[in-house]
């Protein structure tokens, strides 16, 4: 056990120096590289998306307790971890092993060719990788940060999107006005897609129905 985590550990700290900054957000290069791994965003179990400020892990570990009681096999990828990385990724009900993690960040660090990518994104395509080769009824799926240019929204259509109160965070990337956040929440929103939202602000309140209404 204790090689395998040295060995996941030194995979990290590599992955972690592909790009100048932790945080810089698009979809473009996570596009690509799932690209070049088959598009196993295509291959997943419905997949209920959740993006907000607060709760959203209560939700994910809500939702994956109400599946797994009525004998549901769950994925689930959430952020940050606790105490080991891969215990952001739970696989048919299961916390992945870091043996089999250290393999898949392996395989999508030989895909992306040493091109620019954020930590999360490489790590967000490797869960992807997980949850594609095994079977399970749904995939709860939390965004990372904001939602519109989060990794985890390269998924064109969702079963349900869930957003959870949404507040003042992470102003630098998202915006200094909770509505201007809350736009960049509202980015999960799909066509044709159910959303279910929590109360809101006022001013979250309005931008996010905006956005559900347009998209129907």
């Amino acid at each position: 056990m204790r090689k395998e985590r040295l060995k996941i550990d030194v995979i990290l700290d590599r992955l972690m120096s592909l790009h100048p900054k932790l945080i810089d957000l698009s979809l473009c290069r996570i596009q690509k590289l799932l690209e070049k791994l088959g598009n196993p965003e295509c291959k997943l179990p419905p997949v209920i998306h959740i993006a907000g400020t607060n709760g959203k892990g209560s939700v994910a570990a809500f939702l994956r307790s109400m599946f797994e009681a009525d004998q549901k096999k769950v994925h689930v990828y959430t952020s940050p971890h606790l105490v080991h990385f891969h215990e952001r990724i739970r696989v048919a009900g299961d916390l992945i092993t870091e043996d089999v993690l250290a393999k898949l960040l392996e395989k999508c660090e030989v895909a992306n060719g040493g091109a620019p990518i954020t930590f999360f994104e490489i790590t967000t395509a490797a869960a992807f990788l997980a949850f594609a080769t095994n079977p399970a009824e749904v995939l709860v799926l939390e965004t990372g940060l904001g939602g519109r240019l989060d990794a985890t929204n390269v998924i064109k259509k969702p079963k349900i999107t869930v957003i959870t109160p949404v507040s003042m965070d992470h102003r630098q990337f998202l915006g200094d006005h909770l509505a201007d956040i809350a736009w960049e929440k509202a980015g999960i929103i799909k066509p044709g897609v159910p959303l279910i939202m929590s109360k809101q602000a006022p001013e979250a309140d309005e931008v996010i129905r905006a956005r559900a209404g347009q998209l129907n």
